[in-house]
Order: C-alpha cells, then sequence, then structure tokens
C-alpha cells in the first residue's frame, strides 16, 4: 500500500513557504509517469514544454504548440488525485499578444484541466501575467535565464553553462525588481531558472510567493521541480553516466529489449 499524502492546494504551497516549508514538483508529460508521482508525495506537476526536446526530438521547446500541450495535460489531469497541475504557456501566444494569451490560457485551464499556468520570460510581459490575475487565472511566473530570456543575458541556454550562474549573480538586483513586479502583478509563485545561490537567496528573501526553482536551483529556495526523466535516469545521455541521479533506467530498458530480441529469435516465449 502507498502512504496516504495530503490533497495540494495552490494556498497550501504559500503557506509553506511562511512556515519555511520546501515544496517539490516534478516535470511530467504522461498518465503513468503522473501517477507515481502522485503516490509517491510530490506536490505538483509541471506540464512542460520541455515536451519537445525530451520525449518528440525537437531542438528547442519553443517548437511545441498549444493543442499538443493540450494533450499532455489533459492527460496529467486525469493521472492526477491530489497534486497541482501547472501546464506551460507554450510559446506563440503570449508573443502575438494580450488577446491572443488569453484566449490559450482559457483553453489551458478549462480544457486541459489545469490549476495554474507557467508563463515564460513572465517578467517581459507584466500585462499577460496581471490580465491573467485579473481574471482569476493563477500565475507561475518564470524568469531568470530561460529559453525566451537567453539573448538578453547575452549567454547560450543550456543547464550546463557554468556563465549561467555568473549572469545571474551580476542580474541580482534587477532579478529582485522583477520577482517583486511579478509578485505585484498577481503571480501565485514564482519559477526562478539558473537562479545561483547568490540572486536566487535574494529573490526567495524578496518576495512574500514561493520561489521555486528547476536547474540552477538549490536549498536557498522554497523549492524545486525536478524534470522525471531526470529522477529516473531516462534517456540516452544516461547509459554509463557517471552523474548521480535517483535512479538510472537507461542501461536497463536496453538490457531488456535486448533480452526480449534474444528470446524472440531464440523462438523462447516472450516474458509479460
Amino acid at each position: 500500500m502507498s502512504e496516504a499524502y495530503e490533497t495540494i492546494t495552490i494556498p497550501l504551497i504559500q503557506q509553506r513557504k511562511r512556515e519555511g516549508k520546501k515544496s517539490i514538483g516534478v516535470v511530467a508529460w504522461d498518465y503513468p509517469t503522473t501517477r507515481f508521482a502522485d503516490l509517491a508525495g510530490a506536490d505538483f506537476i509541471v506540464v512542460g514544454d520541455s515536451v519537445g526536446v525530451n520525449l518528440w526530438g525537437h531542438a528547442t521547446p519553443l517548437e511545441v504548440t498549444l493543442d499538443e500541450i493540450l494533450i499532455c495535460c489533459k492527460a496529467v489531469r486525469r493521472a492526477t488525485e491530489r497534486m497541482v497541475v501547472s501546464c506551460d504557456m507554450p510559446y506563440g501566444p503570449v508573443q502575438e499578444g494580450l488577446s491572443s494569451a488569453m484566449k490559450a490560457a482559457v483553453r489551458i485551464i478549462k480544457e486541459g484541466g489545469a490549476d495554474m499556468i507557467k508563463v515564460d520570460a513572465a517578467a517581459n510581459h507584466p500585462d499577460v501575467v496581471k490580465a491573467m490575475a485579473q481574471a482569476g487565472i493563477p500565475v507561475f511566473a518564470q524568469f531568470g535565464l530561460t529559453p525566451q530570456t537567453a539573448l538578453k543575458y547575452g549567454i547560450p541556454y543550456s543547464a550546463q553553462n557554468s556563465s549561467a550562474a555568473v549572469a545571474m549573480e551580476q542580474a541580482a538586483a534587477r532579478l529582485v525588481e522583477e520577482a517583486q513586479m511579478l509578485e505585484e502583478c498577481g503571480a501565485v509563485a514564482l519559477d526562478f531558472t539558473n537562479s545561483g545561490p547568490v540572486a536566487g537567496e535574494a529573490v526567495t528573501k524578496a518576495v512574500k510567493i514561493p520561489c521555486i526553482g528547476g536547474f540552477g536551483g538549490g536549498p536557498w529556495l522554497d523549492g524545486r521541480v525536478r524534470l522525471a526523466q531526470t529522477v529516473l535516469g531516462i534517456g540516452e545521455k544516461w547509459i554509463n553516466s557517471k552523474t548521480d541521479t535517483y535512479f538510472n533506467t537507461a542501461q536497463g530498458q536496453i538490457d531488456a529489449f535486448k533480452a526480449l530480441v534474444a528470446d524472440c529469435r531464440a523462438g523462447k516465449q516472450i516474458k509479460g
């Protein structure tokens, strides 16, 4: 039997910040992965546009469309019994203007069943954050070094780029101002990407809403988000990888397929 965990709400995640407690989210795009995260006690699921790169082989997450992200969001919503569901606003609607952004936001909430929407490069679009908040749509405002803001900091967008942390440190004061502005616009939480300990701690202390981060984050934030594929070690990069993660399934999957092929070729009954 799995443990029984409490049902999570956005106000509860906000309360945890006030109490000095951490929140943990998982980036997932499918029903089974979401079920496992839900049963394990994670607080929220992020239906990320990272699905484009990690699952569909796109060069960047900017290629994912609204219709595609909605398919993922619906699957995740069906799998969730107690977690908050955050869905990314894909690249396009926000850039097309406020009207387009609001129409897309309504679809994500109404059709996708999301509890909140993650808006990338949110500090560049305060009007969108404010309009969504005023319409009663919770906004998870993403800022820092993201695919849509990398050029602003003059460095390539890469989770492994050591210059990212330096850029965030140098921009700490500016990032605090952006975070406070997003809070004033009505964001319910911040997704600070590539925060680093200097800017990350400064921003976390400067706002009353939770400041949560993915890669480039750390214990100085109010919580973390981790890609499910990274937690599970799924993907070619994990084959013979020396990087530590919570589980490494890459080689195991190859071994399982090899065993299936061998049994079939040998005329044996296959398993399962």
